[in-house]
């Protein structure tokens, strides 16, 4: 039944793709069917806006939930919510991220088809009422299938499930995905034909002695990778900030992102076929073709500065366009930039005669998988992708090197890919490393205990001895009338006084209880909860809400079973 799923999958994901693209570039034909190459487009400062508009209406009375960060979401699904995923991202996404971008929102549409072929994936195991396991893999297939028939690249689906998602591979895993992934790929083939996103063709072999600038390129795209990450987290914060205030929100990203595009058109939606001019030119009259509908046309001795300059700004670009309300996601963007900035390495490497000759369009398509192996954390992604997408095989050991050197360089500043650092930061990110995806899978909600006999602080010592033979527990929480936590009774520390009849008056609760060694709350993360039992020293520790009433106590032995069983299960193949 996996395996038949699987398949189905791959299917979906590949018809979802094929609509997004097929949508995107009906509305950018028509659009900017009429815009003269040779000067600037006063529309490009209308169209974002009017695309962001569109998509936030679409999202607020349509879709009535977020579908932003769809990447994000998907590992937040498969950390937190059993790989759970709402029926309506199968297709909100599409549509969504299809105006956004259609409209030149400088985002891309990869996400959002992840999400998509993830939400399928979810649903479908939700439907034949799968194992959570089962259902994490049937996700994993979604997202894989998804990479796979945008790109024409089953590997990469493949090394991205394993490396971006963070799922185990094992060999009841590995088949179900690789299904989904090549039919994702073949039916691809059937809808869009064997044309490839990107176009490259060899003109100039590598040789050993281009290894020194490789590993620059490498260090180069992972600073680059880092300036993305950073600054799109900071750009993400203003927006944030401005959370009750959509129309403020749309105003300040929409003229951020329009002003952008007016003077950089590069920035418009994808991105792609500026890329394509990088890597598809041999010369300075081809590659001034990327300035094409800009103030920078027809001075090509302002190449450089132009394609530093959008290396800078697509970031800017990006934020504003899922700031201020649209749907995309980053993976287009890091492709993008990493093409603009390996082109940008070669160019000033030739120009000043650095050292050996390097071809723009050789570093220009290394630089795409540099950037994309820092961001995503991913260089195994950024290697087979790359190769696969362009068929640049030939090219297989410099890459090797720019993302090996890419993803060191990032990974001294930032431990996390773009998509999981906001996780991280909340301890709800799922690892390669079982004793933390345990701890992250385990929900401290599931192990509360809420069957307890409680007591009053006013009640008489007598009255507490006939609520302790009641009780199945060591100890008696004391509440007052509204329900809030005060202390505890502990048997074993009153036995010294609970058989002396002639103390059954003197004594109330208030008199003997003693302070809770340590209180927890749902949303603690499931490490904190063992570091306090093991602090405390505790078998049980009460669980309070936001104002302080108990709701119930955790077991130790309970926890540490559920682990031990968590852990045998998740080992299994």
């Amino acid at each position: 039944m996996t395996l038949i799923l699987s398949f189905v999958i791959g299917f979906f994901a590949s018809v979802a793709s094929f609509i997004l693209h097929s949508i995107v570039k009906e509305i950018q034909r028509l659009l900017t069917a009429g815009f003269d190459h040779t000067t600037y487009n006063w529309l490009y400062l209308l169209f974002p806006i009017v695309g962001i508009y569109l998509t936030s209406l679409f999202v607020r009375y349509v879709v009535k939930d977020n579908i932003s960060h769809g990447i994000t979401r998907v590992l937040y699904a498969i950390a937190t919510k059993s790989s759970k995923l709402r029926g309506h991202n199968c297709w909100t996404s599409v549509i969504a991220s299809s105006i956004t971008i259609g409209f030149g929102g400088s985002v891309g549409g990869e996400a959002p088809i992840v999400l998509t072929g993830s939400a399928i994936g979810s649903n479908l195991g939700k439907m034949f009422k799968m194992d959570p396991r089962t259902v994490m893999l049937l996700v994993g297939c979604g997202a894989s299938a998804a990479i796979a028939g945008i790109f024409k690249a089953p590997i990469a689906g493949l090394v991205f499930t394993l490396e971006v998602l963070m799922l185990d591979l094992t060999m009841a895993s590995l088949l179900p995905i690789l299904i989904s992934s090549v039919t994702a790929t073949c039916f691809t083939y059937i809808f869009a034909g064997s044309e490839s996103l990107f176009t490259f063709h060899m003109d100039n072999a590598w040789v050993i002695g281009r290894v020194p600038p490789c590993i620059l390129l490498g260090i180069f795209c992972g600073v680059v990778g880092l300036y993305f990450m950073r600054t799109m987290t900071a750009c993400e914060n203003v927006f944030a900030s401005l959370k009750n205030h959509t129309y403020v929100k749309l105003i300040l990203g929409g003229v951020v992102l329009s002003s952008l595009i007016f003077l950089f058109p590069s920035l418009y939606g994808e991105g792609y076929s500026a890329v394509n001019v990088l890597l598809d030119g041999s010369t300075i009259a081809d590659w001034g073709k990327v300035m094409n509908g800009s103030l920078f046309y027809g001075h090509s001795e302002l190449l450089v500065l132009y394609i530093g300059l959008v290396v800078l700004t697509k970031v800017f670009a990006t934020s504003a366009t899922n700031g201020a309300g649209g749907c995309g996601g980053t993976f287009a963007p890091a492709l993008f930039i990493g093409g603009f900035a390996g082109f940008f390495f070669a160019r000033l490497w030739n120009m000043y005669q650095i050292g050996t000759y390097i071809p723009e369009k050789n570093f220009a398509l290394m630089g795409m998988a540099g950037v994309m192996a820092g961001v995503m954390q991913a260089p195994l992604t950024g290697i087979f992708l790359i190769a696969e997408l362009t068929g640049g095989y030939e090219l297989f050991i410099p890459l090797m090197i720019v993302c090996i050197s890419a993803y060191l360089t990032i990974n001294i500043f930032e431990p996390h890919s773009i998509y999981g650092m906001r996780l991280a930061r909340e301890g709800k990110l799922l690892t390669h490393h079982t004793d933390q995806s345990i701890l992250t899978l385990m929900s401290l909600d599931s192990i509360i205990d809420r069957q307890f006999t409680s007591v009053t602080p006013d009640m008489k010592l007598g009255q507490l001895i006939n609520y302790i033979s009641k009780s199945h527990t060591s100890f008696l929480p004391v509440l007052d009338k509204a329900g809030d936590l005060l202390g505890e009774i502990d048997i074993t520390k009153i036995r010294h006084i609970m058989f002396r009849n002639e103390l059954y008056t003197r004594f109330t609760v208030e008199d003997i209880m003693t302070p809770a060694p340590a209180t927890l709350v749902r949303e603690d993360k499931m490490i904190d909860v063992m570091h306090k039992f093991e602090k405390t020293n505790c078998n049980y520790l009460p669980v309070v809400n936001v104002n302080g009433q108990l709701e119930g106590y955790v077991s130790r032995t309970r926890m540490y079973s559920m682990y031990r069983h968590m852990v045998a299960d998740f080992s299994a193949e």
